[in-house]
């Protein structure tokens, strides 16, 4: 091959890289995560909240985020996020959508085949939300809670039994609905074994568990605003 055209590609792709960057870092994007205690960051700091550090990552990386809107708090099982979109007035079409819920469901010995109906009705709003285009969504697995000091005293193997029974199905849903899904359950279990990952209040992760999360959540959620 001819020098000429060896500097010709090279600086073609030099070019081709910058130019894509500049507009990476001149485009804004928006966030909207949906979820419950772990997605609102129960005891931790506010920069803590694994949407927070998602989207920190994400503007480190030159992907400017314009806007991230939570709605989620302690305690909601499925009807009653559903509850909360309803009542949210300033809802629009997000880049990005992330879906975390059903531990509560769980916790409150609530019928498994409910949940699946309602995290149904939950993962079409979220698909919805991202201007239906599923490839923007990303379900998050329920983390195991047993593994906490707060369980200490309950069957625990139950417990993990009950949080696997659910994450099937929202697995299950989320393939069949074409959305991204990653599994940070395994993550939530090496709390067992260190007390770091595990909040002041003995019950929910810590911002260091929220870090690892982001690890695994990060990858897709770059992808996804890339090829936006």
């Amino acid at each position: 091959m001819k020098l000429k055209t060896w500097i010709y590609i090279i600086l073609t792709t030099f070019l081709g890289t910058a130019c894509n960057n500049h507009i990476m870092e001149s485009k804004s994007f928006t966030y909207l995560a949906l979820g419950d205690s772990y997605t609102i960051g129960e005891s931790v700091s506010v920069q803590e909240r694994y949407p927070v550090k998602l989207s920190d990552s994400l503007e480190k990386s030159g992907i400017n985020i314009s806007g991230l809107k939570i709605i989620a708090r302690t305690g909601w099982t499925t009807d009653e996020l559903s509850l909360g979109i309803d009542k949210d007035t300033t809802l629009e079409e997000y880049d990005i959508v992330t879906l975390l819920i059903g531990v509560n469901n769980q916790y409150r010995g609530r019928d498994i085949e409910n949940y699946r109906t309602e995290f149904n009705h939950l993962l079409k709003r979220a698909v919805e939300f991202a201007g239906n285009e599923k490839q923007k969504v990303i379900v998050i697995s329920i983390p195991d809670w047993g593994v906490a000091p707060f369980a200490a005293g309950r069957d625990t193997a139950q417990i993990a039994r009950e949080i696997d029974n659910f994450n099937a199905v929202n697995y299950e849903e989320s393939k069949k609905a074409g959305v991204h899904y990653i599994d940070i359950t395994p993550i939530s279990r090496q709390a067992k074994n260190d007390s770091t990952l595990i909040a002041a209040d003995g019950l929910h992760p810590s911002g260091k568990m929220y870090a690892l999360w982001v690890k695994e959540i990060y990858p897709i959620a770059s992808s996804i605003l890339k090829n936006n």
